[in-house]
This record gives C-alpha cells, structure tokens and sequence, in this order.
C-alpha cells in the first residue's frame, strides 16, 4: 500500500497563499461593504413623517373627484413636499435599486403604500439628496411628489473609510496569525539552538514548510556531529593527559635521586610547572560537559574555607562578607574558580581580601589584592586564552595563561558575569556575579571556627 505524501510547499508558496486568500476576503468584504454602503436611506423621523403624508394624500384625493383632484393635490403640498396630479401623467419610472433601503423604511411605517406600488427616485444625487415619486391610486391613477428638503442620505466618507478598514484590520489580525503559525518552527530551532551545550541531546521535531525541515535536519545532523568531535576530543585529551603525567611522575622521583639539592629543586620545579600547565591545559580544552549538578550551596562557608586553607600557608587573606549565604549552584566549579583567583592575586599582592555581598537580584562574590594591577587597555584582553601581559604582572608565572579564561568560562557556565577591575587604592578587584533569583532561605546554625570571637 503506498503512503500517502503530502506536498511540500515552501516559504514563499504559503506567503504567497496567505496573500492571495488575503485579497480574496478583502475583495469580498469591501464589495458587500460597499454595496451596503451605496445604499441611501433617511432618517427615522423623515421616514415617518414622509409615510404619514402620503397615506393622507392618498386618501384624500382617492375622495376628490378627478376634475379637483390637481387642486386638491396643490392644496395638500407643504413647504416640504410638493404634490402634483394629472390624469395624463405616465407611471413614474421602477424605483431605483439604491433607494429600495429607503422605500423598505416608508412602507414599514406605513404598510398600506405597499399596496400603492410605491416608487422613489433622487432629484439631486449627492450626499444628501432630494427624493421624487408617485404612487398608484385606488383607480389606477398615478399621484406624483417631490420633497423640497434634502431628506436622503448615503454614508459619509469617514464612515466608508472606516468600512474599508474593518476587513483590512481582520485580514491584518488573520495573516499575522498564519504568517506565525507558520514560522513557528524556526522559534522552536532558535531556542533548540541557544539550549544546545554539546552534551544534551535537543531534537527538533521536523515541522513548517520545505525550507525550515531542510535546516530543521542540517542543525539535527549538525548536533549529532558536535557531538561526536567533543566526545574525541575529550577521549584524546584524557589520553594524552595520561601519558604526559606518567613521564612528568618518572621525572619528580628521579629529581629526588639527584645528589645535588639545586639542581634537584630546580629540576622538581619545572616538573611542578610542567604538570601544572598540562593541568590548565587540559581544564580548558576538556569541553563544556560538566557532570556535576547544582545543589544547594552555602557560599560564604566556601568562601571561608578556601580564605581558611590560604591563612593556614601563612598567607595575608581575609572573609568578609554574611555568615551564611546559600544558593543553588554548582560548588565544585565555583570552588576552583575562586581558589584560582585566589591563588592569583595572592601571586601578584601581598594581601589578600575575599568579600561576599548580595542585593535584590545578584550575588557578588570579589576577590581583592594590592598588587600592582593591570593597565585599564588591557583588562579585556587577559579574559581571553593564551594572553600572558608582560609589563603589569611579573612574567615567571605557571601555566599557558589560561586561567582567567577558564574562571571566565566557568562563570558563564554559571549564569554569571565575571569582571575585572583596578582599585582606587591600587591592586586588582576579580568579581564573580551570580544571580541570587534561587537563593534559599537558611536555618540558623553554629558559625565557623575562623568567624567566631
């Protein structure tokens, strides 16, 4: 049995169509519109009174014998209807289409001229006209009559622009609704696009015309491919951290075999640099998966502790900042960020603050030296990779410059911004900002030995 395919019809064939479906209901709407429009009428109160004279008239001169009847009629006219009667006259011509609204209104005021063949015609077309007429008495004699006052009207020219807008304003409503239904697909990629990290599998269903499901399936092939090179990458760099720590492990135990202190020392120490640049080396270049989860996290217990570890070496670091601060985050990533801004400026200065503050929608986390700082040209430049400044920091530093960088990428991976700034009173100022919107709210508990007396 064979399936049923349906056509595919691309972007501009579905414009296209709303378009054309578009004029389709506007040259419908407009011609039903306008032809309502074209219709004159009058006023309920001259559609009345207009009824009520020509029943009379009728009457009284269907009593009148014929040889009055022309006078009666002159008797019977008024500064607002003129009558006329000749026993020669010839039927008025058919009422005219457009007057057929305003015949409909006399006859509902009076049903008895629906007997009379009532006939209407305009003496003075325009806005407001004048009408003329006859109608047929009881012995087949036509009574004519004019009105000597403009008594019809037919829509003003505000009231037709506004009749023409009607089906433009739906028509605008109805192809805006379309034109989103069918872009809807691209909206579903585009947030596909931004959640994509390179770990998480974000399918997105093949929808929408021709053009959208061929990109739909070239970003599907595209993650998949992604994918797969992150997955190498991170295989090969495992391996060849592996095999590079293994010669560096051989290196520090015969640098302990070697007789002479400093060339072993100095020997040890490369080894410890080498092992260090490898590490930073692979921390960057390991990719964006990051297995471990956010979890309820008390950051000023963190900050302590990494603040406690540098005073404990004899280091000049300080905390300040709240007793307890938690939030939802991911605290082994945020604990190497800040221990390696920590370990920064304790490098560059000899004094060392750590400072925890929050406000309304952000949680600030600075990291504090006196050290010589960096040139304000250049704090840009030193978030990116592989950028090393030779004349605002010392330049016996460890590792490829990567360390920024990776605290830089961290952050983000955070949700957070990180900056950096030079202090008034000298020194460089690290700020790690986090969004507080999952704080928690934290249960009262015993401080810490480094906050107590």
């Amino acid at each position: 049995m064979r399936r049923f395919v349906r056509p595919s019809i691309g972007v501009a064939g579905r414009v296209v169509a709303i378009l054309l479906l578009a004029m389709v209901i506007e040259f419908g709407a407009s011609t039903v519109l306008y032809e309502r429009a074209s219709q004159f009428a009058v006023r309920e109160d001259e559609a009345h009174r207009l009824a009520e004279h020509l029943v009379i008239c009728q009457r009284l001169i269907a009593d009148t014998p014929p040889e009055r009847r022309a006078a009666m009629a002159t008797e019977l006219s008024t500064d607002r209807y003129a009558l006329r009667w000749r026993a020669e006259l010839p039927p008025p011509p058919p009422n005219a289409p457009a007057l057929d609204t305003m015949r409909r209104q006399v006859i509902g005021w009076e049903p008895a001229l629906a007997k009379s063949n009532l006939r209407l015609q305009l003496v003075a077309p325009g806005h407001h006209a004048m009408v003329s007429g006859g109608l047929v008495l009881p012995d087949g004699d036509w009574l004519y009559f004019r009105t000597l006052q403009p008594v019809a009207r037919l829509s003003s020219s505000f009231d037709r622009i506004l009749l023409a807008l009607i089906p433009a304003v739906v028509l605008m409503v109805l192809g805006s609704a379309l034109l989103r239904r069918m872009l809807a697909p691209l909206h579903g990629l585009a947030e596909a696009a931004d959640r994509f990290d390179g770990a998480g599998d974000h399918i997105v269903a093949e929808a929408g015309p021709s053009e959208v499901r061929r990109v739909t399936v070239a970003f599907n092939r595209m993650q998949a491919r992604i994918r797969h090179l992150i997955t190498d990458r991170t295989q090969a760099l495992a391996a060849v951290g592996h095999d590079l720590r293994t010669p560096l492990a051989r290196l520090s135990l015969r640098a302990d075999m070697i007789d002479d202190r400093e060339i072993g020392d100095a020997v040890a120490g490369d080894v410890a640099e080498m092992e260090a640049m490898v590490a930073s080396l692979l921390a960057f270049l390991g990719g964006e998966d990051e297995p471990e989860r956010p979890v309820p996290t008390d950051l000023a217990v963190l900050c302590a502790t990494i603040v406690d570890a540098g005073s404990d070496a004899g280091r000049l670091i300080t905390y300040r900042g709240p007793e307890h601060l938690d939030l939802v985050t991911r605290p082994l990533a945020l604990r190497r960020a800040i221990g390696n801004l920590v370990d920064n400026a304790l490098r560059y200065g000899t004094r060392v603050e750590v400072a925890l503050q929050r406000n309304s929608n952000m949680v600030m986390i600075d990291i504090e030296d006196d050290g010589p700082g960096i040139p304000h040209a250049s704090l840009a430049r030193v978030l990116e990779p592989f950028v090393r400044l030779d004349d605002a920091r010392t330049r016996d530093t460890v590792g490829f410059g990567l360390g920024l960088a990776i605290v830089t990428r961290t952050v983000d991976m955070l949700g957070g911004r990180f900056s950096l700034s030079n202090r008034s009173s000298g020194g460089l100022c690290a700020r790690i900002a986090l969004p507080a919107s999952v704080e928690l709210q934290h249960q009262p508990a015993p401080l810490p030995g480094h906050l107590q007396g």
